[in-house]
Parts: structure tokens; sequence; C-alpha cells
């Protein structure tokens, strides 16, 4: 029978301890030091991706398409309305949610947990929406995150229960959070194409949709030339929600059930450590959004239900 002394028996936790410190490394040894998650509010994947002539996207698919990653089977698991897809994102769980800007998630958010782990300033992870109501992701309710770690945030006109602010001073607040403060951590709403579609203007909803796409391009022209974010950041562009498809309900005007123009997303993905010019096709829901960013920055997201989407990485 083998005989181990007290010494080897160290000897060989400290072997094992060496070992697990060296995968833990190997795992994360990612290039992304930041994230910037785009939402594109209640866009239908019928006129984003899912047209195959994306004459509304044409950014997207002319210019950053073949940089990045595009995922065909990118779906909501849950309610699909504002708030709900929001809180999928950024907590990794989806939760029945009050959709008018009442309610806080019940989990802590990426930005919540990343800033505790990391222990940077409140400063280095942003809210930027242009619908008033998304400052609800700045917290949760669970008694051990309430009240702390909490992002900054910029939403509508000037704050909750403000209003809704259009697209174009929301870009404009982007871009002097990203120039003033450099944040690690980016959560940016568009309310188009919802507000235009809500309002049963179709001409007006595609045009949300292009409009959108030009300011998407922007952003990720600028991530790609700014040294502080050039060649370290990972950008997600998705929805929070579809909308019916033109034989249920009242068609693109509305959204809110389990069709396949609620559920169905687009979603992109570009950054340092992901494949470049590809489609994939594998399901993957909003929740999964969380556990990747997770897993690139090296946080813990305990009570996240997502994924890592391993698919989109080199």
């Amino acid at each position: 029978m083998l005989q181990f002394t007290k010494n080897s028996i160290g000897f060989l936790v400290f072997i094992l301890v060496l070992f697990s410190c060296a995968n833990d490394k190997v795992k994360n040894n990612f290039i992304t030091e930041n994230v910037i998650v785009i939402v594109v509010d209640g866009a239908r994947y019928s006129e984003t991706w899912g047209d195959p002539t994306h004459q509304y996207v044409p950014n997207m698919a002319d210019s950053m398409a073949s940089f990045g990653v595009i995922n065909t089977n990118f779906y909501s698991k849950g309610d699909t309305w504002t708030v709900t897809g929001h809180t999928a994102i950024t907590t990794g769980n989806f939760q029945t949610i009050n959709n008018t800007g009442l309610e806080i998630p019940k989990n802590a958010s990426f930005f919540q947990c990343y800033l505790k782990e990391k222990g940077f300033s409140s400063t280095s992870a942003w809210i930027v929406a242009s619908k008033d109501k998304l400052e609800v992701l700045s917290d949760c309710t669970d008694s051990k995150w309430k009240g702390k770690y909490t992002p900054s945030k910029n939403c509508g006109v000037n704050g909750i229960g403000t209003g809704y602010r259009n697209d174009s001073l929301t870009f404009i607040e982007i871009m002097n959070v990203f120039d003033n403060f450099h944040p690690n951590l980016m959560l940016i709403n568009f309310r188009e194409p919802d507000f235009s579609g809500h309002q049963g203007n179709w001409p007006n909803y595609l045009k949300g949709i292009t409009d959108t796409d030009e300011y998407v391009y922007q952003i990720w022209n600028y991530i790609q030339t700014n040294p502080f974010y050039k060649d370290k950041t990972t950008l997600f562009v998705t929805n929070d929600h579809g909308r019916h498809l033109d034989s249920v309900a009242d068609g693109f005007v509305s959204h809110g059930d389990n069709c396949e123009g609620c559920k169905h997303l687009n979603l992109y993905a570009f950054g340092p450590d992901f494949k470049k010019g590809i489609e994939v096709d594998q399901n993957r829901n909003l929740t999964d959004i969380s556990a990747t960013i997770a897993y690139l920055l090296n946080f813990n997201m305990p009570k996240s239900k997502g994924k890592v989407m391993l698919e989109l990485l080199k």
C-alpha cells in the first residue's frame, strides 16, 4: 500500500492548486477589457437579419458582419416586453416584471457583480437609455445587493418618470459618456423602432431600424479608433423583443406574446476574442449575454441562468 507523509500530501495539494490556477488563467486569458451591449428596441427579425436583402440594416450587413458573428437562432425565452427583455440581458434571468418602471429586478445585474468583484467606481459601468423606465436595471431587490455596486445611469429625459427622449439625443449622451468616463461596461437602449411601431407608422418603423443601424455603426467605428477601446472591446447588438407576425393580432404595431415575431431576435457579436465573418445557428437566448460577458471579463454571476456562448469564441 502506498504511504503518504504529511509533507508529500502537502506537496500534492500545492501542485493541484497550481494546476487549477494555471487552468483558470488559460480559460480567462481574453483580450476583452470592455463590453458594450446595444439594444435596438422592438425590431422584428423579419426586418433585420431575417430579411435576405438586409435593406434596413445596411451597415450591419455591408460593413460590420464580416468582422463579427451573427446568430440566426437567437430568442427571448420569457415575456416579450421591454423591461423583461432588458432584465434578462442584465441579470441572466427571465422574470415577469412590471413594464412601466415601477419594479426593479429580483437579481443582481452584471453591472453590480462586475463593480463589486473588480472594486471599480460606479462610473466604470453605465446605463444610457432613451427609455426612462430602464433606470430600474441599475438595482435589484435582493437584500445582499440592493442599493450596492450600482452603475451610473442616464435614462430618458432626466431619469425615471420623466419620459422617453429621442434617440438622436441619446446618441449624444452616449458619446459624452464615452469621452468623459470611458466605461468598461455599458448598456445602451435606443427606443426605435419600438416607438414608431406602437404608433402604427410603418414607414417610421422601418426608418427607426435604419437610423439605429447608423447609430450602431458609428459606435462600432468609435470603439475601433478610440485608444481606450481599440482592439480590447466586445460589442453585442440585440433586441429586447420583436413584434407580432403580420398574421397575429394587430401585426407589427404590438408585441407581448409567444409568436415567432415576438420571440425571434437578432444578435451581432464583435470583439477581439470572437470569430469573424460567420453565421452560427446554435439556439441561444437573452440570458446567455450576461454569462458570456462574465466569462470574458472574469467575474461571477452566481444567479445567472445563462450559458456562455462558446461558439462565438475563436
